[in-house]
């Protein structure tokens, strides 16, 4: 695991000055993943792998004021980068394995992540881990702001039905993981699976 935890943080410090600059268009697709969650005024919610917590502002318009906000990331730099961002003000910045959160048990009320799964060592494992900071009937939300061909066609490569992503692979990996999928979509302009923690 530690070679796992090694490899996200080189590939992310050598990225975290240019990201933002890198992907300016993102803003209005976080907001609108976000708003299908259906946080409420006062609810408490982790963004699980924050990098440089573009979900931040809108988590924080979602639980207004009263709500908690946490954005936990692997990268000094990602957070680094957050805070010059000035996204800080919108929620405390939590330097930390997703993979074993400094969280007690049952204490949020949501988790997003963006972009998270394909970085995580051990998919089924890394999402009980976030099942169990939520309370049951929580929910969690696997965003990414373009669908899996457009990311796959980005990065070169084709689409593969071996992607934890594709729906066939993802629902199960959830559902053993303490999860049920209640929304999926991969369409071009974005990927969103909604899930609510189980028991």
């Amino acid at each position: 695991m530690s070679d796992d935890r090694t490899h996200v943080q080189e590939f992310f410090s050598a990225r975290a000055a240019d990201w933002d600059s890198r992907f300016p268009d993102d803003g209005p697709a976080y907001a609108a993943a976000v708003a299908e969650l259906g946080l409420r005024e006062g609810d408490r919610v982790l963004d699980a792998g924050c990098g440089t917590g573009r979900a931040l502002p809108p988590l924080r318009a979602a639980v207004g004021p009263s709500g908690v906000v946490v954005g936990a990331d692997l990268t000094p730099a990602m957070l680094a980068a957050a805070v010059q961002a000035g996204r800080d003000r919108d929620g405390r910045l939590l330097l930390a394995d997703v993979t074993a959160l400094p969280l007690r048990s049952r204490s949020l009320d949501a988790v997003f992540g963006a972009g998270l799964i394909s970085h995580l060592p051990d998919p089924a494992e890394n999402l009980r881990e976030l099942a169990r900071v939520v309370r049951p009937g929580g929910i969690l939300a696997l965003f990414h702001p373009i669908g899996r061909a457009a990311l796959a066609a980005r990065q070169g490569r084709r689409i593969s039905e071996k992607d934890l992503r594709a729906e066939p692979n993802l629902r199960p990996l959830l559902a053993g993981s303490g999860w049920r999928m209640t929304s999926y979509a991969d369409e071009e302009a974005r990927f969103l699976a909604l899930a609510v923690r189980e028991g």
